[in-house]
Parts: C-alpha cells; sequence; structure tokens
C-alpha cells in the first residue's frame, strides 16, 4: 500500500469517481441550454474499468471514500452494479453519490441494497418557478420525491447541496434551510465555483460566503460547531443552538486546499489531482494497453506528486479548466 501523497504532504483519502459528463437538466451555471457536445460512447470507461481502478485506488493507494459523480450519475444504466461491486473490494469504503435527484425515488432503493452509504443531492431552491428558471426544466416534484426516497432507504444523512445566484435565488437562503431543517436534510451552501461551460463567471457575479451568512443571520442563530473540521470542505455552524447544523463551502472566498484530500478520475479515465486543474493524467489508455493493476498505481502516484500547492483562482494568472464541472465530477 502506497498512500496518494503529493509534494506537500497532503495524502489523497477521497476519490471522486464521474461516471458520465451527461446530465437530464441544464442548471444555467452549468451548461448552455442547447447541452454539450458529449463524451463519445468508446471514449467512457466501461463499469469493468471504473471498478479496476478504483479497486486499485482503494486496495493499493489506501482510499478510504468513494464518491460517485457526473455529470449525473443516475443516468449511468450500470450504476447500481458498480456500487455493488465497489462495496465488494472493501467493506469498510465510505461510498455516496452527488445527483441532482431526478430518478433517486427509483434507484434508491436498489443503491441502498447495493452498499451505497447516502447521497448529495444537488436543489438550489424550493421553489417550483425558480428551479424552473435555474435548471430550465420541470422536475422539482421529483427530486424532492427523490430526496424522500434516499431518507427512506436509509441513504443518510441526506445532504443537500446549494448555489446561490444573483438576482435569481440568493434571497432564498433562509426559506431553503427552514425546509432542510423541518426534514431532516443536512444543507451545504457551496460558492459558485469557475467551472461553467459557457466560461461566464465573475468574482464579482458571485454570492460569497459573507453574503450567505447575512443572509441566514437575519432569521437564524448561527454559531461555529465544535467538531473539527478536518479535510471535510463545509464549514459547519449550529442553528439556533444545534443539535442541526448548515454548512458553508466557500471554495473561492475561504479556500481549505491545505487539508484537501480528493483526487479525481474522470468518466474517460483521466485522473486529475485538482477540481482546477488545467492538466490531466491518462490512466485509460495505460489500462486499455494491457497494463499491471501495480503500474496503474505508479502512474496514479506520479499524477498526485504533481498537485500544485492551491487552486489558484485570486491568481491574476489563473485560468480557468477547459472541462466544465459536468465533464469533471464534483
Amino acid at each position: 500500500m502506497q498512500p496518494l501523497v503529493d509534494r506537500y504532504g497532503r495524502v489523497a483519502t477521497d476519490l471522486r469517481v464521474s461516471l458520465t459528463d451527461r446530465c437530464n437538466l441544464r442548471c444555467t451555471y452549468c451548461m448552455p441550454a442547447e447541452g454539450l457536445d458529449w463524451m463519445p460512447g468508446d471514449d467512457q470507461l466501461t463499469d469493468d474499468e471504473v471498478v479496476r481502478l478504483i479497486g486499485v485506488a482503494v486496495q493499493r493507494l489506501g482510499v478510504r471514500e468513494i464518491r460517485f459523480t457526473g455529470g449525473e450519475p443516475l443516468v449511468r444504466r450500470g450504476l447500481v452494479d458498480i456500487v455493488r461491486r465497489t462495496r465488494a473490494l472493501d467493506p469498510e469504503v465510505e461510498m455516496s453519490i452527488t445527483t441532482n435527484g431526478i430518478g433517486l425515488a427509483r434507484t434508491a432503493g436498489a443503491l441502498a441494497e447495493a452498499g451505497l452509504d447516502r447521497v448529495n443531492v444537488s436543489l438550489d431552491t424550493v421553489r417550483p418557478e425558480t428551479f424552473r428558471e435555474i435548471t430550465l426544466r420541470d422536475r422539482f416534484d421529483d427530486v424532492v420525491e427523490g430526496l424522500a426516497a434516499a431518507e427512506a432507504a436509509g441513504l443518510g444523512p441526506v445532504k443537500v447541496n446549494a448555489v446561490l445566484l444573483r438576482g435569481v435565488n440568493d434571497d432564498q437562503a433562509p426559506e431553503l434551510l427552514q425546509w432542510c431543517l423541518e426534514r431532516g436534510y443536512q444543507l451545504r451552501f457551496i460558492e459558485q465555483m469557475p467551472l461553467d461551460a459557457q466560461h461566464g463567471w465573475s468574482r464579482e457575479g458571485m454570492v460569497t460566503a459573507d453574503e450567505i451568512f447575512g443572509r441566514l443571520d437575519q432569521v437564524f442563530t448561527l454559531t461555529p460547531a465544535s467538531e473539527p473540521r478536518g479535510s471535510a470542505p463545509a464549514e459547519l455552524f449550529l442553528v439556533d443552538g444545534g443539535p442541526a447544523t448548515v454548512g458553508v463551502i466557500a471554495s473561492v472566498t475561504r479556500p481549505f486546499c491545505g487539508d484537501c484530500d480528493r483526487v479525481r478520475l474522470t468518466a474517460d479515465g483521466q485522473v486529475r489531482n485538482c477540481l482546477f486543474a488545467r492538466t490531466e493524467s491518462d490512466l485509460r489508455a495505460a489500462l486499455r494497453a494491457g497494463a499491471s493493476d501495480e503500474a496503474l498505481a505508479d502512474r496514479w502516484l506520479v499524477a498526485m506528486a504533481g498537485k500544485a500547492a492551491g487552486h489558484g483562482i485570486d491568481d491574476p494568472t489563473f485560468l480557468q479548466p477547459d472541462r466544465p464541472m459536468s465533464a469533471i465530477g464534483g
């Protein structure tokens, strides 16, 4: 076992696995209304290839958490089987999924039976009309049903991820939190990051963590949670004394790069050692050329060693990654 350590001593134990770049929503901060040029099927890792690379990460490189992402991972036909086979690799590995919740009502039970531990569901508003405005789809009820199904299936704690957009839903933070509190969901606000396909992000247009706190403080009393944050991206706060919490992931204004323990595998088999990396390391070509697990692990170690100290968004020379979030995987 060799840990995935970078030159600054950070060890990656959390693997984000993108299963597809496709999505059935068109969130305006992620992709254009017409969608994107999707990845050709032959470029995408097969189910067997996904499981093999996860096995390399878990059994040779010390990865202890697997998060399945997309695009929208629920549109991957082999998802349940991939989860089941991943669970068979190591019963102790924590497995979760980040999803928009559409289709979760149908699959939550099967995913739980296959060994999934929990879900993160993206939901930026609890107003159906605002949901349509952001996603360009009328699927709010489907997401609500998916959240309830995940809770009923034991995929908890159910977490909700929300992005606030200026002039769209930035006034809705308190009602979104209240809605989650009433249902026992754990809410995490995420600062909008420069990962949209349109490259339209601007720091001036982004709703900052300070603004989020300002909105919430009008209704709730927030106090810092006592539990150590560790490498978790969310800064947690007790709501009205607890025990319920709300989190804020301030990747832009309060970066936590120094404690990062994540590494990413794209749907076409590329290792990304940072969400904002401008370079990738190809495992798919080596895998398909017959490389051994040991050789694949060695390539992964080299890819991780070159990780930068931070994402550099504040640097005047910062360039947004060529791939959008839907093709990287969160």
